[in-house]
């Protein structure tokens, strides 16, 4: 299982975060209870950190045994792995952004921040995404904007429409027999996907550099 964990700095022990951090915990808690995240269990309990600003996540190997400590001694709490993301400029983050007038030194970050060598392990290179219609997505950031895998003959008919049409179709389940047929097909890309790319990478698993 996954659990969100927001940032534990000083400026963001608002009242409100309080109140969300002790109910973290005590689902935490709970979980632990019934053996997430106990050494034996097999039970795995994951937790996923994102920046509280706009800026990049921190390194994944050094956050991650100070949480460990710090949960382990202050609150008993036990858990397998702790996933560092990125935010994402898009949705609610990217409304925030523009809303601080920060999205364009936030984009520039990202793109100064551009690692190569993150991009291999990125899930859109392992995964699919499936939407509740049976559309097909390389990641769940491009579903999250309506940006589906395309087939040939749908992408000539979009082409032809410009863009006339309104949401884009995309292969779905019932479109293919085997995931081969989606094996080596271009990943579709746009300047979001920076955020996936900086630093030391994000992924549904964590760092990817």
């Amino acid at each position: 299982g996954l659990m969100p964990l927001p940032c534990t700095c000083y400026c963001c022990r608002a009242p409100a975060y309080l109140m969300l951090l002790l109910l973290l915990l005590q689902g935490l808690r709970m979980l632990n209870a019934v053996g997430y995240g106990q050494p034996g269990s097999g039970l795995v309990l994951d937790l996923v950190y994102n920046p509280g600003g706009a800026f990049l996540a921190p390194s994944q190997a050094k956050l991650q045994p100070a949480y460990k400590q710090e949960l382990a001694q202050i609150y008993g709490i036990q858990f397998n792995s702790l996933l560092c993301l990125n935010n994402m400029p898009i949705k609610r983050f990217a409304d925030y952004l523009i809303r601080s007038s920060t999205l364009s030194d936030y984009m520039a970050l990202l793109v100064e921040n551009f690692n190569a060598a993150a991009v291999p392990a990125l899930m859109c290179h392992q995964t699919l995404s499936v939407a509740w219609d049976g559309r097909l997505y390389d990641c769940d950031f491009n579903q999250q904007l309506d940006m589906p895998i395309l087939g040939a003959e749908k992408t000539a008919q979009q082409q032809q429409q410009g863009h006339a049409i309104g949401r884009e179709t995309g292969l779905t389940v019932w479109d293919v027999e085997s995931l081969d047929e989606v094996t080596g097909k271009l990943v579709r890309i746009a300047s979001h996907c920076y955020g996936c790319t900086a630093g030391a990478g994000s992924s549904c698993t964590g760092a990817t550099a």
